[in-house]
């Protein structure tokens, strides 16, 4: 079935162009955009155990600025992020924490 625009009054069918049309509020549409750029987002929580947290923070600040791609705030708690970036060497007792701390990240959940 082909779809024409109608050119004048009479060419208008009732009930045929009301399918084409989506009604919904400005609100509806800007909760939908925050929603799925937050989708899409990298939620970083940034483990720095050396001096490669210094170089994480660097990549942080304007001059390489991360959030092009969406990451620019480093998460504090792992309930919140979900790409864990472990700056440094992990030592023995490092380990059960980091264990722990990805433990608690909610799934999908990334490390670097």
């Amino acid at each position: 079935m082909s779809k024409q625009i109608p050119l004048t009054q009479r060419d208008y069918i009732a009930g045929e162009q009301e399918g084409n049309v989506a009604l919904t509020s400005f609100r509806d549409m800007l909760t939908w955009a925050q929603n799925y750029a937050r989708s899409r987002s990298i939620w970083p929580l940034g483990y720095g155990l050396a001096c490669c947290a210094i170089e994480m923070m660097a990549a942080a600040q304007a001059h390489y600025d991360l959030s092009r791609w969406g990451s620019e705030v480093f998460r504090s708690s792992p309930r919140q992020a979900d790409l864990m970036i472990v700056a440094g060497t992990v030592c023995l007792k490092m380990g059960p924490r980091l264990v722990r701390l990805y433990e608690q990240m909610p799934a999908p959940k990334w490390v670097i």
